[in-house]
């Protein structure tokens, strides 16, 4: 059986993994280099914007971002073409770093109250947010899986390839995990929500305003 994977999509399938595999176990300081980090931290480089990302920071991680992409990008690709989807898949990853970079000093504060004593919280807030970084392609691929709920509202998705469930569905569930994780009470997950939230509004807004006076694709 051949799978016939659109060009943007395997580019950017070969790119993350190569990445991967180099900042694993070729180029330590890959990582610390290409992620993201707070704007006024003095670990931030412009480049980091695009390059967070490219990386991951596990097995776990990367397959689950890369088999999102392979299926959905490739529908959206296949629909849109290479140059559109690839530029929307880039700006809803600059906008989910943009979102997390905004949101940064408010999550790292909720960590440091919770973890220091309040004597130190202007020091240790200040140290966790110049340390504050952040990699993965999920804000990217948020935008994607948001594209294709609103585009392919009815598209059935098979989970662990047994249970269908409609896309319309199971992307806001996805958005209400990551709602729930970034301003419930829990801190410090290790998880970028309010890049994966930032992610879903961009490409939902793409998709709206550049489909507004198109309906034909509902189904």
């Amino acid at each position: 059986m051949r799978f016939n994977i659109p060009p943007v999509v395997r580019i950017l399938l070969i790119i993350n993994v190569v990445a991967f595999l180099a900042q694993t176990y070729a180029i330590p300081g890959l990582t610390e280099w290409g992620a993201l980090h707070y704007w006024k931290s003095p670990l931030f480089k412009p480049h980091q914007i695009i390059t967070h990302m490219f990386l991951h920071g596990g097995w776990w991680h990367i397959f689950g971002n890369m088999l999102v992409l392979f299926f959905f990008g490739s529908h959206l690709e296949a629909y849109w073409g290479a140059k559109r989807f690839l530029n929307f898949y880039l700006i809803c990853g600059i906008g989910a770093a943009i979102t997390q970079m905004l949101m940064i000093p408010w999550e790292v504060g909720r960590a440091v109250q919770a973890a220091y004593p309040p004597e130190v919280w202007p020091q240790a807030l200040e140290v966790n947010i110049n340390d504050y970084s952040m990699i993965g392609a999920s804000g990217a691929i948020m935008g994607v899986m948001a594209a294709i709920a609103y585009l392919f509202p009815n598209m059935e998705i098979y989970i662990y390839g047994a249970f269908p469930i409609k896309a319309k569905y199971l992307v806001p569930v996805y958005v209400l995990f990551d709602l729930f994780g970034g301003f419930g009470r829990q801190a410090g997950d290790n998880v970028g929500h309010f890049a994966h939230l930032g992610g879903a509004l961009v490409g939902l807004l793409i998709v709206i305003f550049t489909n507004r006076t198109n309906r034909r694709n509902f189904y």
